[in-house]
């Protein structure tokens, strides 16, 4: 396997296309509501990616081996799609969850973030849900520092989902990121600590653990893209792109609306 290592260059480039990234998710937040369609959040964020950012919406037309490619600009995944929905006609109802996936190239450099929205007025479940799913990205991204592996993220992810009931989608994970969208490693969200690849400084990769109210199987929609959960409970999914510094991480997808950490980070990081 063969793991880029980010020049300070590179990583310069890569904190400018993660906060682009970050602030069309600020853009799109007002416009998460109910009765707006996704093929109109996928319409705003495509004109702010191409005429305001100067940039490219990475998945518009992105076609990995064995698929079709996909049609839009970002990716839009509602209550019990998992990953990579597909924006469509059908508007979003009071009580919906969403996630919205964004990657932008600029530079051509990739920054590849996303965010759970709860539209209207969301169930106590499905609030919780997606706390928890944010919850169990930062408590990945914790463990990362070098001479760390990547069984540790998986290992303190999947630990931390089980013990509140829930389930870890393992079929699809965060990976390696730069000037190709999907580089190595890849970067499980389950596993045994003290496994896999060893954490060096410069490697930046994908957290994105996708996290399921109910069983962990799933099943792929007609579309080819669309993944759902077999037994339609919900799912949520946060992600960030993470540098690995000379004494922990650094999240380079930040902008002026990216929620703040957890409360048990800001502690550990303020006791630090």
């Amino acid at each position: 396997m063969t793991i880029t290592i980010k020049t300070g260059a590179d990583i310069d480039a890569m904190r400018i296309a993660g906060r682009l990234a970050s602030e069309v998710l600020d853009m799109l937040t007002p416009h998460v509501k109910p009765g707006v369609t996704t093929e109109h959040l996928d319409k705003l964020a495509h004109d702010y990616i191409v005429h305001v950012q100067q940039a490219i919406p990475a998945p518009l037309n992105y076609q990995p081996p064995g698929y079709t490619p996909y049609p839009k600009s970002i990716c839009t995944s509602i209550n019990h799609q998992v990953c990579h929905g597909i924006p469509n006609d059908r508007p979003l109802k009071n009580g919906d969850i969403v996630n919205i996936d964004v990657t932008v190239i600029k530079d051509g450099w990739h920054g590849d973030t996303s965010r759970m929205f709860v539209v209207g007025e969301g169930s106590i479940a499905a609030k919780r849900l997606c706390n928890f799913t944010f919850e169990a990205m930062w408590k990945g991204i914790q463990k990362v520092k070098p001479g760390a592996r990547l069984g540790d993220i998986g290992h303190a992810i999947q630990t931390f989902a089980e013990s509140a009931g829930f389930s870890v989608v393992r079929e699809f994970c965060g990976h390696g990121i730069g000037q190709k969208f999907h580089e190595e490693p890849q970067v499980l969200h389950y596993g045994r600590p003290g496994t896999l690849e060893e954490l060096v400084p410069g490697m930046v990769f994908t957290i994105e653990p996708m996290i399921n109210a109910g069983r962990r199987e799933i099943g792929e929609m007609r579309d080819g893209w669309t993944i759902v959960t077999k037994d339609r409970s919900l799912s949520a999914q946060w992600e960030h792109t993470v540098l690995v510094t000379e004494t922990g991480y650094e999240i380079l997808t930040q902008s002026a609306g990216t929620p703040a950490p957890p409360a048990f980070v800001q502690t550990q990081t303020a006791a630090a």
